[in-house]
Order: C-alpha cells, then sequence, then structure tokens
C-alpha cells in the first residue's frame, strides 16, 4: 500500500523534490506500468528536467555491457556525480538474469545513495517501451542525477530508438562476435559518439580496433538526421547547423572486470559533452530527441486510440480479411482509421 504522501501525484512530486527514494521509484513503477498517474506525474516533474547527461550503452550481447556500466558508474560516482541507471535489458545483472558475480557487483552499487538502479520490463505492454524508457530517463534527470546511463539489449531498431534518447551513446564493442560487419548492418556508425571495445584482453582486441578506425575512415553519418522507422523526423535545425564531422568518434580499450580503460572512456564521455555543449551542438540533439519523443508518443497515443475505439469482432474481421487476401493491410488501417 502507498503510505498517505505517495497516493496522489502531488504527494509523489513533492516527496521526490523532497529526496525520497521511495517517491521515485513509485514514480517509474507508475510509468512503466502505464497507470492513471504516468502522464500527470511527467508534466509536473518535466520543468525540472533538462539538465542530466544521458549517456546511452549499447552493443551485441556478449560485450560486457552490463559489467562495463557498472564500472563506469563507480567512476562517476568517485568524481561526485550522482548517477541512474536504466537497464532495458532481460538478461542484465539489474533484473536477475546475470551471473552471480555481476549480481553481487550490482548490489554493491546498490547500497551506495548516490546511484538509483532501474530495470525497464514490457510486462506485456503494447508497445511503449522506448517511450517508457524515456519518461523514467526523464524522471531521474528531474530527480537530480547528474548522469543518467541507459543499457540497452543489443543493436536493433528498437535499442538505436532508445539510444536516441541519449546525449552521448557509447556503443560496445567485443573481439571475436564479428561485430564489425555487424555494425555495418545495424547502422551503428550513425548513432556512436564514443566506441569501447571491451574485453580487450582478449586475442583479437587490435583487429576489432582497426575494423572500426577503417569504417569510421569512410566518414562519419550525419547524427543530426535520426532515423525512426526508416523515415527521417522532419524538423528545422537551429541556424548555423554545427558540422556534425567536427567530432570523430573515439576508439577506447576496455578491461570492464578489471577496471582498465574505464576512466579513459568516461574522459572521453565527458569530452563529448563538453563538445556539444561549445559547439551549440547539445542544442540540435536536443530538439532531435523532442522530435523522436513527439513521434513515439503520437504512435503509441493513435494506436491505443485505434484500438479502444474499434470492437474486437471488427478488428478480427479486417484481421481475417487480410489473411485471406479479401483486402490489403492499407486498406484495412484506412478503415481502422477512419472508423476512429
Amino acid at each position: 500500500m502507498f503510505s498517505d504522501d505517495l497516493r496522489s501525484v502531488d504527494g509523489l512530486v513533492a516527496a521526490q523534490r523532497s529526496g525520497s527514494r521511495r517517491a521515485l521509484a513509485r514514480i517509474i513503477t507508475h510509468i512503466e506500468n502505464g497507470s492513471a498517474f504516468a502522464q500527470p506525474l511527467i508534466v509536473a516533474l518535466y520543468p525540472d528536467s533538462g539538465r542530466g547527461h544521458i549517456i546511452g550503452v549499447t552493443g551485441a550481447p556478449g560485450t560486457g555491457k552490463s559489467t562495463l556500466v557498472n564500472a563506469m558508474a563507480l567512476a562517476y560516482r568517485q568524481r561526485g556525480f550522482m548517477v541512474g541507471i536504466v537497464a532495458v535489458d532481460p538478461t542484465s545483472p539489474f533484473s536477475g538474469g546475470a551471473l552471480l558475480g555481476d549480481r553481487v557487483r550490482m548490489r554493491d552499487l546498490a547500497g551506495d545513495p548516490g546511484i538509483f538502479i532501474r530495470s525497464m520490463a514490457t510486462r506485456g505492454s503494447l508497445g511503449g517501451l522506448a517511450q517508457a524508457t524515456a519518461d523514467a530517463v526523464l524522471v531521474l534527470d528531474a530527480a537530480g542525477f547528474d548522469r543518467i546511463l541507459i543499457e540497452t539489449v543489443g543493436v536493433g531498431q528498437s535499442e538505436v530508438e532508445i539510444a536516441s534518447t541519449a546525449h552521448t551513446t557509447v556503443v560496445v564493442e567485443a573481439p571475436g562476435l564479428g561485430d564489425e560487419v555487424q555494425a555495418i548492418k545495424a547502422g551503428i556508425l550513425e548513432i556512436a559518439d564514443v566506441f569501447a571495445v571491451n574485453k580487450a584482453d582478449r586475442e583479437g582486441a587490435d583487429r576489432s580496433v582497426t575494423a572500426l578506425r577503417m569504417m569510421l575512415s569512410l566518414g562519419v553519418p550525419d547524427k543530426h538526421q535520426v532515423m525512426h522507422h526508416g523515415r527521417m523526423l522532419p524538423i528545422t535545425l537551429p541556424p548555423h547547423d554545427p558540422d556534425p564531422s567536427a567530432w570523430m568518434p573515439p576508439i577506447h580499450k576496455t578491461v570492464a572486470t578489471q577496471n582498465q580503460g574505464v576512466v579513459e572512456l568516461v574522459d572521453a564521455v565527458e569530452s563529448h559533452r563538453l563538445y556539444l555543449e561549445q559547439s551549440g551542438t547539445r542544442q540540435v540533439r536536443d530538439r532531435l530527441r523532442a522530435a523522436t519523443e513527439l513521434r513515439m508518443i503520437l504512435r503509441d497515443v493513435l494506436l491505443h486510440r485505434v484500438l479502444d475505439h474499434t470492437p474486437t469482432a471488427a478488428l478480427d474481421a479486417l484481421v481475417t480479411a487480410v489473411a485471406n487476401r479479401q483486402l490489403d493491410p492499407y486498406s484495412a488501417v484506412r478503415q481502422l482509421l477512419g472508423a476512429v
């Protein structure tokens, strides 16, 4: 049961602003579950946000992202920063799916009052995971966390979408996984601001670094164009648009389990933060993030509105018609939108 001061939106907001970790956890739970409190909470907390630096950490499974996030969080704590962690990974130590050693390390983090860890799961929801993650990050930002780390499960479209929430995206590679080719296929060069070749004590680490340098030498993609399900977001960029090629993503070798190279990696992230602020690129990133967020919210709201206003029998009839080739799916969608 909620305590009296956590039963209302105003009570939750006031408690979070006073530093209550319990209120913070409850607010994120409302957001993750899509409760009636979720949107009013975001509306109330939105003015408090915008100060934290958001760092996305993505890469293929097996690259050691969770351990690296753990090491980065410790490095930031040693510098006196408040650190929030959002893990979008059902096999991460945050959700109890990793090896015991990783869980022990995460418990060490969880005991630090300057660190807040939260895992995000779909919980059977219809889409909206990327938006729920973005909203959870906003809440952590509003709560005063200086650095917010988002760990994603891999490098697919949904992870790219979640990574677009970040100011700085760290792409984690590891030797021996064939990730160099996968990086090209997944368009990782388009979202990477910093590369980390983790598990660098393994054979092939230097080859991974060389392969990444070769790909970067072919040209850095324009990060001012954010892809969303294959479509560019139509936004107007500020005048004097910064040169996207001015920042060349650095490549750092790390061994997160031994805390090697982590300080240098964090230094690179901080250098990118300064670059964003001094070059004016932060303003561009914020506009792109806002455009992506608006598109995600619009997509989810329209989807749920259509489904809420369509009788199950009518939807089943359309599904049957499409399956039997009596109706094409585009015409079916037009019928659904027309009914709404």
